[in-house]
Order: C-alpha cells, then structure tokens, then sequence
C-alpha cells in the first residue's frame, strides 16, 4: 500500500532523512522504532505531506503522492495521528471526533468509534481538555479514524502515558489490527511496538539501520542492547 524510496528531508541546511527506504503492505502493522531525534516523526510527517522531501520518492495506493498537498493526501486514504495528540481542548469529545470528517469520512462511523473507545462515548458531551491523558490519546485516535483511513499513521502513541494505560492504547491498536486496518506505528517504547508488529524497522540518524520481521528484531542483540535495555 506504502512505498518510500530512498527519501530525503531536511531542516534548512541541516539533512533529517537520507536514503530512507521501507513499505507497508495491506492489512500490516508496521512498527518504526529507534532514538529520539533518530528521524521518525520526520518522516511520519514527509509521508503525510507536512514535511517537504528533496529526494526520493513516495507511492501510495498504486499511486505517486510526493507532490500531493497534506489535504490530498488525507482524502487518498492517509490519516496521522500526531505526537502530543493534539486535541482541541474547548471543544467536546464528540465535536473533536466530528473534526476528523472533514476531508474525509463520515459521521455515521461515530458509532464504531464509541464502540472502540466506550471510555469516549461515556464523554461525549464533555469537553476534550478535562480529559486524562489516555483518554485525551484514544480521542485523538478515534478522530483520525473517522476520516475511514487507508493507511494510519500513529505517532508515540504511548507518550506520557503510565504504564497500565500504555497497555491499553496498545490493546487498541492490535485490535484494528485484527480487522484489517493498515498502520505504521513510530514509538520510542520499542518492545509494545514490535510486540505488537508484523514487521519493522528501525531508524539511526534520518537512516533505516535495520529491518525484518518484528519477533525477529525483538531477539537481535543489537535491537536488544540499544532499545530493550537487555
């Protein structure tokens, strides 16, 4: 579904990426792990048009996108879920999820979102910023699938969160997983990412340094010492 080759980015003079190379196929969970500063948000936000690229290209769908605008993208099928969530708080968590149509979707999809998330549907009516920050997170889930995503971009879901409620967020995800939702997950926990992964990646100064099946990563020594504390 997602084919980037050798794509590169920079900050001003200052290279982000370089010659980085992956795919996601229909239907994977693809986990994207490494440092912070190591170049992952970087490209989350070049595949969804926010992050301009010099070199490289970006194929999605069947399709060439590296010159589309990020609200051509999003109405392709492509739907990031920010770093930091993001959501806006003075409104409620109904409105904040009816957001997520604008480009793309249907509100008739409110429904299965409550069904994903009951903990929303219980808050519906009250506004976003009184939220937990797990509940500020599945919010912000929930509104990038009501535009119907093709592909899901999620950006360190697990941020911030304490330990139980990151289990949770990762709970969720492997459930849209199991119906066939198509994601690339960058997060810097990468033992719950690559737990949760068909495949992976892993990201050195704007590089992909290694890459394989997730259970195969989670056994390398080298992804062991430098990410799994062990």
């Amino acid at each position: 579904m997602l084919e980037v080759q050798d794509l590169g980015s920079r900050y001003g003079r200052i290279p982000a990426l370089s010659g980085v190379s992956l795919r996601v196929g229909e239907g994977e969970l693809v986990a994207l792990v490494g440092a912070n500063g190591a170049g992952k948000t970087t490209l989350l936000r070049a595949i969804s048009g926010v992050q301009p690229v010099t070199a490289g290209s970006i194929r999605f769908d069947g399709g060439d996108i590296a010159r589309l605008h990020a609200r051509q993208r999003v109405q392709a099928g492509i739907v990031q879920v920010p770093e930091g969530r993001q959501v806006f708080a003075p409104m409620t968590v109904e409105d904040n999820l009816k957001l997520g149509t604008f480009a793309r979707g249907n509100v008739s999809f409110l429904d299965a979102v409550f069904g994903l998330f009951p903990a929303l549907a219980d808050k519906r009516r009250e506004l976003a910023g009184n939220l937990s920050g797990g509940q500020q997170q599945m919010l912000a889930i929930g509104r990038a699938l009501m535009a119907r995503p093709k592909l899901l971009l999620l950006d360190e879901p697990s941020m911030g969160l304490a330990p139980r409620l990151v289990s949770e967020i990762f709970s969720r995800i492997r459930a849209l997983r199991e119906v066939g939702t198509t994601i690339l997950l960058v997060d810097q926990n990468a033992r719950a990412a690559l737990s949760i992964a068909d495949r992976g990646y892993v990201m050195e100064t704007g590089r992909i340094a290694l890459e394989g099946a997730a259970r195969e990563l989670l056994h390398d020594p080298q992804v062991r010492q430098a990410y799994l504390g062990a």
